[in-house]
């Protein structure tokens, strides 16, 4: 097959072009042609042939320059297949990895403060954003649709009334191997944590919208009664207001599978995440999860089998009773997994679906042809 990918921003490095670096490889080693679309891209994948597409113009209307830019570049030519993961106007799939951005904008206002509600989603970055999902979500223009979790589907459904049959679900994978490799005693001995720390884990930058400031709460509330629980942030951000004694910030760890070998539990509890990796990550290690119903990766627990999912974020004392529960049955770990969890697994799938849409457009080459 000739394919095209598109990616805005392209880098080497970095959990979310981990996905795209190992798919490039796979469709090369199948003897694919690959192109890649990329306004900006850093370590050039080997055997592709990259298609730069400068875009000059603010913020708010970069992301709409960019989509009638690669459109305009793809228009002479033919390929079996055009794969996007940003939200473009010219793609046989698209990859709605971000989930959708009118209800990240909803779940913004739901959990901002009174007085910053009526602003939020204003501006020409968010209208122009949501004109171009629209376009993106058309089913014109966008023969298929790949999510990462059932939550993306029912939005998309339910905003958009794409045809469901035309939807395809393909899990996040991650690298297996690397989780297993953590370093407890070292790490804990490093960030100062007691052997018998009963250790909670919240990995991510970001922090507002993923729920960091509802696990100080509990942090707080435990500071004095419970010395012996620990909260490990790992990743970038500001704190509102002062830090907790019980909390400790690692700041960004390149080795983050030491980290979760340090904890005992994941917490992680956003107000909108499509389908958060910090999850399946959790599970490699054989850590149990507290989340919230507002994460795709909600999906892959069973309450007290591998985690909980809390039905409201802000809920501390759901979140505590989450937490006594695994606090009482470390027996339980390591935890199980229903779902496979590589990134093979991913890969493959993705490749299924878009072997399909190669098929379904030759069909309707040579229809046309007999018409």
């Amino acid at each position: 097959m000739k394919l095209a990918l598109i990616r805005r921003q392209y880098a080497a490095t970095g959990g979310a072009e981990l996905y795209l670096q190992r798919l490039i490889s796979a469709l090369v080693a199948a003897g694919h042609e690959v192109h890649l679309y990329a306004e900006h891209w850093e370590g050039a994948p080997a055997a592709v042939t990259l298609h730069r597409v400068p875009v000059k113009a603010p913020r708010s209307l970069r992301p709409v320059r960019f989509a009638e830019a690669v459109a305009q570049r793809m228009a002479p030519l033919d390929f079996d297949v055009v794969f996007s993961l940003e939200r473009t106007v010219s793609q046989d799939v698209y990859r709605a990895g971000d989930g959708v951005h009118k209800v990240w904008l909803d779940q913004r206002r739901r959990y901002a403060s009174w007085w910053r509600r009526p602003f939020v989603g204003m501006g020409a970055f968010h209208s122009n954003m949501m004109a171009l999902e629209k376009r993106t979500f058309d089913p014109a223009i966008t023969r298929h649709i790949i999510v990462n979790s059932d939550m993306v589907k029912r939005e998309i459904l339910r905003e958009f009334a794409y045809p469901e049959e035309r939807i395809h679900q393909v899990r996040n994978g991650i690298d297996r191997d690397r989780f297993k490799k953590g370093d407890r005693a070292a790490t804990r001995l490093r960030l100062g944590i007691e052997e018998g720390d009963f250790t909670l884990l919240f990995v991510g930058s970001g922090w507002e919208r993923k729920g960091l400031h509802f696990l100080l709460r509990l942090m707080r509330r435990l500071e004095k009664t419970d010395s012996q629980v620990k909260l490990l942030v790992v990743g970038k951000g500001k704190l509102r207001g002062p830090k907790p004694a019980n909390v400790i910030l690692a700041g960004p760890m390149p080795k983050v599978e030491d980290a979760y070998a340090a904890a005992d539990l994941l917490t992680f509890l956003p107000i909108y995440e499509p389908s958060s990796n910090v999850v399946p990550e959790a599970l490699a290690c054989g850590l149990p999860v507290i989340t919230s119903r507002f994460n795709g990766a909600a999906e892959w627990l069973t309450e007290d089998v591998n985690g909980h999912v809390l039905p409201a974020p802000e809920d501390t004392d759901a979140l505590e009773r989450a937490v006594r529960f695994w606090m009482t049955h470390s027996h339980l770990r390591p935890v199980p997994c229903a779902y496979p969890l590589d990134l093979e697994t991913n890969v493959s799938e993705t490749l299924r679906v878009l072997e399909r849409i190669a098929a379904e457009k030759r069909v309707a080459v040579m229809a046309a042809a007999h018409g």
